[in-house]
Order: C-alpha cells, then structure tokens, then sequence
C-alpha cells in the first residue's frame, strides 16, 4: 500500500452526543481510529465526546461513518457532527485525554444488568473477582444512581470514595480492556462490602460470611432488606407461605401482587407462560419486571405472592448480588424464587440511605443486607408486558431512565410534574424530553422531599434549566401544588393543562407526531380534573398539541362519597345500577355486600346529591361491574377491581368458559342528550348495567360476565371512533389512560379498530397511565411557536 503524503491527509474534528459516557465509548474510538490507521485524541466533556481524526480522507469518512453506527452497545447515539480543522501532520499517534469540564449537555446511560462477560467471571473461582457483589464492566453496572455530575468521571461518582488498587487502576487505564474508564470498577481488595447486621447491629457479618448467612435466613423464611443499585428491597422466600404473609403483614400491603427474583429462565416457565417477546425483556440488557400470564396453579410461588392477579411480575437477576443470592453453581440449595418488592412503608418512597434503612424498615425486615456504595438517586425497578405483541410499559424506571425520548417539535426548557399517582416529572428542552425515575404516589412529605432532589439532580445532569413550569389543572394535586408553590419562589410562568388532553398528546409525541393533524383519543382512566369540574375518565377527545374537543363521554352518575366510593366498588355498582333504573335486588352481590344500614344512606345519598359528584369515569364503571358480578368489592390497591375483573374474563376453566357471548352482547347507548347540545357525544351504560344484572341474577357466572364486558367496551370504542370518523374525517386513533393497562382491552380495541381501517397509536415509550403524563402536559405547554 502506498504511504500517504501530507497533501493527502486530512483532519476532522467530531462531536458525539448521546449516552455516550460510562458505556466505553473512548476505548471503542481508540479501538476505531488504530483499525483506519489514524493519528489524534478523543476526550469526554460536557457536552458529549470529542474526537479529532487525522489519515487518509477516505480512512476519516470510514471513521466518521462507523463511530455512529458501530458504538457500544450500551451507548445511544443521538448526533455525530463533522467539521474540518487543519492537518497537524506529527505522527503522533491516538491518545485518550482526561475529561474535560465546561458546560455543556450529554445523556448519562441508565443502570444496565451485568453483562455475560461478568457474569462468566463471577463465577470462575480462578478469577481474582470471584463471587464479587460488585463486578462490573463498560458494558453493564450502575450509571444514573451513581453520577453525581458531569462530565462522567469517578470523583463524580459514589465510587470516588473508593481508592482503585493497582489492578483495577491498570485495567481502567488500559484502552484495550474492557474495564477501561468503567467508573464503578472495583475487586475485593478495593471495591464495596457487604453487611449483614440486625437492626441493633449485633450479629454483623462481612462479605462472603454475610452473603451465605443471607441465604440460609432466606431459607429459613426470614425478611432480608437487600441493598441493590436503585434502592433497598424486600425479600423473602417466594415459595414459603409463611414468609410471604410475614411480609404482607409487616409492610401492610393488602392483596397487591409482589414481584419475584426467579434464578433462571427454566424456573421462569415453570412459573408462567413466556413467548419470544417476553423472553426478550426477561434477558436483555435491562432486565425489567415483566408481567406474564401466569400458570395456575405456579409451582414454587406462594399463593399469596399475587392472588387475584391474571399476571406475575417476574425478573432475573439484574446485578451481581442477586445472583449470588440466588445461587451460583455448587452452592448448597436455596430459594429459587424470592418475592423482591419495594424497600419502603406504604405510601413511601423507597429507602436508599443505610441509617434510614435501619429506621424506616425496622419492624419490616429481620436483617439487613447492605453494602458501603452510596446510592445518589433512587430508582425503582421499571414494570412492563408485551401487548399485542409489542412492549408495553407500566413503570418506566431502571433501565430506561433517564434515556431521553426524542420530541417531535422543539420546547422551550421546561420542567412538567405530572400527576399525583404513579408520579414521574419530565424535563425538557428544544427536542429532547427526559422522563424520570418512577417516584411514586405523593400523598406524604417523604415522597414530596424525594421528588424535590429528584427534579434538582435531573435538570442539573440534563443542564435544563426551566423557563416555564408545567402542572394537572387538579387544585388539590400535590405535584399542582408544589410547581405553583415553586413557580412563585422562582418567578417562572406555571400553566396547567387538563388531564386527559394530557394523556392523549403523550401519545401523539411518542409517535413522533407533528400535530398538523388531530387525532381521536381514548382517554380511559380513573380519575381526571374535568373542565366543568366533574371527574372525567371516559374521554373521546379529538385533540392536538393546541387544544382539544370534546367529542364523547361516558354519562355521568354520582360518585357516592368520593374516595369511599373508589375504596368500596359496591358504591359505585349501586349508584351506576341506579342511574340505570335497575332495582337493588338482594340477589345482586354488590347489594347483598352493603349494610342494610348503609343500604339506606347510600340510597338517601344519591337521592339527595349529597356528597355527590359526578363522574364519567371507565375506571369507575370497571369497578362496578367488578362488584355487581361478585368478583371485587373493596379494594386495597388501585385499580384492584379491574384487574381482578380481567383475571375473571381471562379464567378459561371456569363455568361458563366457552360462551363466546353471541347469544348476548352487551352494548352501551351512544348519542347526544336529549335536548343538549350536539356534541359531546354521550355513552349510556344503563344497557350493559341492565345486561349484567339480569345476567348474575339468572346464574351466568363472573368470567362470562366479565368477557361479555370486555367485549361491550371494546365494541363502545369502535362506535365512537366511527361515529368521530364519519363527523371529521380524522382515521387516527391514540389508545391511553391506565383503563389501557388491560391487555385484554387493549389488544380487543386495536385489533377491531385496525380490522375497521384506522391507525392505532399505543403507547410504546411510555406508560398509558399517569407515568406517561408529564411528557403530555411539557407538549402542551412548552412548544416553541413558530
């Protein structure tokens, strides 16, 4: 080959952005530049990587075209942007520089589960990192709950603490390992320790002694509190009845399903049913709770692990220290299956800090398995299933946050904060939107506390500094609250857009939607703040970013008591079967359930308006029917009524199983009110009230009155969208709100829908619930007008 003279050379210099740090992006640009037979440097700073190449001009175009489409697989990157600089022409060859400092905006990667290159080495006992806890690599470990600033570096790590030996400091210098600037890199000679300690701190063991006293009290049926990379968790043996009411009991859970830790995929599918897609997220890199079809009965979980769900929430082992919990090969035998729930009280934020772990969670846990990293942010684990084939996130959380979505018009910066239930906020700027971690439900100042850092530490990493504050138009939100109180401290504009508006354009903007056309949305959810200050929550809105309509609504009924009534579904069967003018028969069970007493209150109530609001919600009437067919009438969680109504529609061997409901289809009544207004449009549940409770009263057992249900709203949805079709032209549909949580709904309404010629837009990114809200509201408010 010929030598290239100095007139043949060339020198570019790149700028990488994305998630482009802590992911082995400069070692794979080494990497790159010595395969082209380059000379120059690359270097982190704030705004992303840096790099100038300088060789043959089409050895720098092969180098420019492959940084992009050859990174990393943990790196995500968003821009590759050229341009010339003079050719130095000094040999010098490819150097690595330390990170610069400066301003600037680069994307931190999430927390990743351990790689199988760790893994192998976790388990050679001819490795110097043997049954480390803490085993890491470029390629996996801890991110976003460890950086402290940017650009990222150790010193603005939690590791920084942590002085490397001289291992690990020559494997993180060596461009050619694969620990090279992996800023969590530790062994047992330099890294964190375990502890194993009671809550007055006696019995304390260290490192090994504490990992294997861990699992011989798991087996014992003991509650471990378990530090891991987001927060603490709860475990005890998934298998043991016991353990599991002990830990039901303590942290007052109700009969809200637990998740579960199981030790392989072949334990996975002794436990549930698994297709490809599911095995997908079981394995892949982020390793999420993923929500399966369970099998009935579950071989090695408890029955009360999650009673009264269709799905189990199950993952593997996503860190290093769960593996080891769980067993290595030759380990005496333990558990294979751990419930491994939130480490907090109900209504709590999960607990990240080790004193607090040893308060907030005594009277939870028998001991404490904890470790010396600091934790700088909470993170929970991320919840999703496959619907209709394709992911569908419930909590977005670990292992996605705080990727950034892409918007599909520019906002100015802003920071939205979402609702009061499922809370994420969203921070924003020009076309790029971060969702956070999951924080929870704010109804106490714990969790108020945590998501005030939380707002601090994502707006600090994205370098977003607000202009305009973003909130529910709820005055009683407590996320309304907070961004009224601090858009007055700060002196920034706060706008408030309706809830369900909301919903619909977190649809439209994750489907990269430009707004030039407006869509049908199906909000269906719980509870909303509507405009005429009833509660919404049965909305067909024709919407865009500017604004919406109201196309059709569930009719309204009373909502006896407001909160009691969410509590106690027979409420609200009574009063939807009263709007109907369906007679409380003793035979009904929601009317059997009731207190003659409060029988009588209720039914004075309703008469008399009293404490009455009313509402439209799907939720509600969801509710309703759960109580009015027997299967639910109190709940302990949200939303446990309707999900244990969709268990019933999916119980296959249950009398009645095979009806496939053509002998009797439910169907609401849609159409304008009599002498109102042309729009909106109303859906009359009194037929399907009517249908039902003639049912229960003839025998028809709950799992055909629960599909034939199913099967009402699903076709509710298709009529109104063709109705909105034939008014507007407008063929496309956003399906949202936390009603499309239900897979059997939602995969029923895509599938007539598209079978009817529309365009089906599901969420995909983000959750249809109030986790996916705040990226509604910031596309309402904050987009730049052009």
């Amino acid at each position: 080959m010929t030598t290239p003279t100095p007139q043949d050379c060339i020198r570019r210099h790149l700028t990488v952005r994305g998630a482009v740090q802590g992911v082995g992006f400069r070692p794979f640009v080494y990497t790159l530049a010595e395969e082209y037979g380059l000379t120059g440097w690359v270097t982190n700073d704030a705004d992303g990587v840096r790099t100038e190449v300088e060789g043959p001009a089409a050895a720098v175009d092969a180098f420019t075209d492959a940084i992009g489409t050859r990174a990393p697989p943990l790196a995500v990157v968003e821009s590759v942007e050229p341009r010339p600089v003079p050719a130095l022409n000094d040999g010098s060859g490819f150097t690595i520089r330390p990170s610069a400092s400066g301003t600037g905006r680069t994307l931190i990667p999430p927390d990743t589960a351990t790689c199988d290159a760790c893994l192998t080495e976790l388990a050679d006992p001819a490795g110097r990192r043997h049954r480390h806890p803490f085993i890491t690599c470029t390629h996996c470990g801890p991110r976003y709950t460890v950086v402290t600033g940017l650009p990222y570096d150790r010193p603005r790590t939690t590791m920084a603490g942590f002085p490397m030996c001289p291992d690990c400091a020559r494997e993180y210098a060596d461009p050619a390992d694969r620990r090279f600037h992996a800023q969590p890199i530790a062994c047992p000679a330099c890294g964190p320790r375990l502890t194993l300690c009671r809550q007055d701190g006696s019995e304390a063991l260290h490192d090994g002694d504490a990992l294997t006293a861990a699992r011989r009290l798991l087996a014992e049926g003991a509650v471990l509190a378990v530090k891991g990379i987001g927060g603490y968790h709860l475990a005890c043996d998934a298998g043991d009845p016991a353990a599991v009411r002990t830990l039901r009991k303590r942290k007052n859970r109700g009969g809200k399903p637990f998740a579960v830790l199981a030790d392989s995929l072949e334990t996975v599918h002794r436990l549930a049913h698994v297709d490809d897609a599911e095995r997908a997220l079981l394995t892949g890199p982020r390793k999420p709770v993923v929500l399966l079809r369970r099998r009935t009965p579950s071989a090695g979980v408890a029955p009360g692990v999650a009673p009264g769900s269709p799905d189990l929430g199950v993952m593997l082992p996503y860190t290093p220290l769960h593996r080891l919990l769980l067993g290595l090969p030759g380990d005496p035998p333990g558990p294979p299956v751990l419930v491994m729930t939130s480490g907090n009280r109900s209504g709590e934020p999960i607990v990240t800090d080790d004193a607090e772990a040893l308060t907030r969670l005594d009277g939870l846990a028998d001991a404490w398995l904890r470790h010396d990293r600091p934790i700088h942010v909470p993170c929970d684990d991320s919840v999703v299933r496959i619907c209709a084939g394709a992911e569908l996130p419930v909590r977005r959380s670990r292992g996605y946050a705080p990727l950034p979505l892409a918007l599909p018009l520019p906002v100015v910066p802003a920071l939205a904060v979402g609702g009061d239930l499922k809370n994420t906020f969203c921070a924003a700027d020009d076309r790029y939107a971060w969702l956070s971690a999951h924080v929870g439900d704010m109804d106490d100042l714990a969790t108020l506390t945590a998501f005030a850092k939380a707002t601090d530490h994502l707006t600090g990493l994205t370098t977003v500094t607000p202009r305009l504050l973003v909130a529910d138009r709820h005055p009683g939100y407590r996320s309304t609250q907070w961004a009224r109180r601090t858009a007055e401290a700060r002196g920034l504009p706060l706008r408030q857009v309706q809830h369900h508006h909301a919903h619909v354009v977190s649809t439209m903007a994750e489907h990269g939607l430009d707004g030039t056309a407006p869509v049908i949305g199906i909000a269906f959810d719980g509870t909303g703040y509507g405009d005429d200050g009833a509660v919404w929550g049965g909305e067909v809105l024709i919407a865009d970013y500017d604004g919406f309509q109201r196309f059709a609504h569930l009719r309204y009924v009373p909502l006896p008591g407001g909160d009691a009534a969410v509590r106690n579904p027979y409420r609200m069967a009574l009063s939807h079967l009263r709007a109907a003018g369906v007679p409380w028969a003793d035979g009904l069970p929601c009317a059997a359930i009731a207190p003659p007493g409060e029988r009588k209150l209720l039914e004075r109530q309703l008469e008399c308006g009293l404490n009455c609001v009313p509402t439209s919600s799907m939720g509600r009437l969801f509710d309703a029917v759960s109580s009015l067919a027997g299967v639910c009438h109190r709940v302990e969680y949200e939303a446990e009524a309707a999900m244990r109504l969709e268990n019933a529609a999916l119980d296959d061997g249950a009398p009645g199983s095979g009806d496939d409901g053509r002998e009797r289809a439910y169907g609401f009544i849609l159409g304008a009110e009599p002498g109102g207004p042309e729009l909106p449009l109303t859906a009359d549940p009194a037929p399907v009230l009517a249908a039902a409770a003639e049912d229960v009263l003839g025998g028809v057992p709950a799992p055909a009155v629960a599909r034939r249900f199913h099967r009402a709203v699903t076709g509710l949805v298709r009529d109104v969208c063709a109705a909105a079709r034939r008014r507007t032209g407008i063929a496309t549909v956003a399906l949202t709100g936390g009603v499309f949580c239900n897979a059997l709904l939602t995969e029923g309404c895509s599938a007539g829908l598209e079978e009817d010629g529309f365009t089906v837009l599901r969420h995909r990114k983000v959750p249809p619930n109030d986790g996916g809200l705040a990226l509604g509201q910031l596309m309402v408010a904050a987009r730049t007008k052009e």
